[in-house]
């Protein structure tokens, strides 16, 4: 795995041992960041569930202002702070060591707003359910927030209407996809 554009481009990243974190291939990573390029630059990033950190670095490599970083897990933890110093990214990021749930309740007391928010939870477990329920209040959302979601292909989404989202794009891989949301216009 390695970062593929931007001022951090082919260099490589660790990754953490183990089945519990799926990195993003370079391939769907690269499709991602093909849609995301003309809005990154400056940007606030989100990077929840953030594993390697893979895709926040991937954004800060390629514009992106600052890149917030949310996991649990102590190696995945290790594997961002190692790769964000090999990068030289340190300094544009932040990363927040805990629970996703618990650290957008901080995020949202600090008064952050960001204007992508990326999630890739394990799958078929519905916490990406619960991220947007918290995010629908708007909180830590601005008027144009991108809140990005890798899942499974299997993954039910009809929902994201209710809660106050309209879908900017669905884009379906072999087994997993992309969903792109942003908040409703307001009438």
């Amino acid at each position: 795995m390695r970062v593929i554009a931007g001022t951090a481009r082919h260099l490589p990243l660790k990754t953490p041992d183990g089945m519990e974190t799926r990195p993003t291939t370079d391939r769907i990573k690269e499709t991602l960041f093909n849609i995301l390029q003309p809005y990154l630059a400056g940007a606030d990033f989100l990077d929840l569930f953030s594993g390697s950190g893979a895709i926040g670095i991937e954004a800060l490599s390629r514009g992106a202002r600052n890149c917030y970083f949310v996991e649990n897990k102590a190696e995945a933890q290790k594997c961002i702070v190692e790769n964000l110093k090999f990068t030289k990214l340190v300094d544009q990021a932040r990363l927040l060591r805990g629970d996703v749930f618990t650290e957008l309740i901080r995020l949202k007391s600090e008064g952050r707003k960001f204007d992508f928010i990326f999630m890739d939870p394990p799958y078929d477990q519905e916490h990406e359910k619960k991220v947007l329920q918290i995010l629908s209040d708007g909180v830590l959302l601005k008027d144009d927030t991108w809140i990005i979601v890798e899942a499974s292909i299997e993954t039910d989404f009809s929902y994201v209407e209710g809660l106050g989202y309209e879908i900017v794009k669905d884009k379906k891989y072999k087994t997993n996809r992309h969903m792109i949301l942003r908040p409703a216009a307001k009438e």
